[in-house]
């Protein structure tokens, strides 16, 4: 029997269920078991996102069980993945991306543009809350925590008109409707590897070769272009750095970058390039050396 652990969410259990099926796809005969592991940032949910020092707040609990061997393989979020993965463990897979937008979820189910003056906004990212103002300046961002199910509930309870969450969990979570998605190159990048589920694996492992074969090549091109760009900035939850990748109609990928320079005023900038598969990764270094020229 496999043993696959997972943080214990609606949607982190949503996303390894999506992965076990087709693991037991892949391979009918074995037996596949999930367990929970609770992250260190699941156990201080009162604690600010960006006050959480560091990396690895949603996912070491869960490596340090692979690194172990009391599992043998860990389904994560990519984007809480830390940059640099610990020694002997690897992403096996990246399952297909859904959805890698930002949406506003209101509380009277209207865009953004509709929202009152001075409306409040429910989220604890940097990234979200400054593209969010570029958008508006009179939009309030409000700190809030909890998985998504938790911030739709708690609107009414904080007095607020909008809560932002990924696209891609309103989706998993069959509650796409709710939301209004962004649109990732002129209202507000996601987000390096958001939308993606990343799955982890001891190296050179029999586990390891029965989940190479769920890695969707596209999803991987672009996470790992975005998590170069998050390299080359310093990497953490904490940056006000947006980054998205997706495959274009003629083979090449496109990848835009947007971040807040120290003078906030002038707004987000926001790059982009077009590359080849091959090139991506470069060319998303290219970009985190010319932010930090801007910053």
């Amino acid at each position: 029997m496999r043993v696959v652990a997972t943080r214990g969410s609606a949607l982190a259990l949503a996303q390894a269920e999506l992965a076990l099926g087709l693991m037991r796809s892949m391979d009918p005969a074995e037996q596949f078991h999930l367990t929970v592991v609770d992250s260190d940032g699941d156990l201080n949910p009162a604690q600010a996102v960006p006050e959480l020092e560091g990396q690895g707040w949603f996912s070491s609990r869960l490596e340090r069980a692979l690194a172990e061997g009391r599992v043998d393989a860990a389904v994560h979020s990519a984007k809480d993945l830390p940059t640099v993965s610990p020694d002997g463990l690897k992403v096996g897979a990246y399952l297909p991306r859904e959805d890698p937008r930002d949406s506003l979820v209101t509380a009277a189910g209207v865009a953004w543009q509709q929202l009152p003056r001075g409306a409040r906004i429910g989220t604890s990212s940097p990234r979200r809350a400054f593209q969010l103002q570029s958008l508006r300046p009179d939009l309030r961002p409000t700190p809030i925590r909890g998985n998504i199910d938790t911030r739709i509930r708690r609107m009414g309870e904080l007095g607020l008109q909008a809560v932002m969450v990924a696209q891609a969990g309103l989706i998993r979570l069959d509650r796409s409707g709710e939301g209004q998605p962004l649109d990732p190159f002129d209202e507000c990048t996601p987000a390096p590897a958001q939308g993606a589920i990343a799955v982890q694996v001891l190296s050179q492992t029999p586990m390891a070769e029965l989940v190479s074969l769920l890695d969707d090549s596209a999803t991987r091109t672009c996470v790992e272009a975005e998590r170069e760009v998050l390299i080359g900035m310093g990497g953490g939850c904490r940056l006000p750095l947006g980054v998205y990748a997706e495959p274009t109609k003629d083979g090449n990928f496109r990848v835009i970058v947007a971040w807040l320079p120290g003078d906030s005023s002038r707004g987000p900038v926001r790059l982009s390039a077009i590359a080849g598969p091959g090139e991506l990764s470069a060319r998303a270094r290219d970009l985190s050396k010319q932010l930090l020229a801007a910053r």
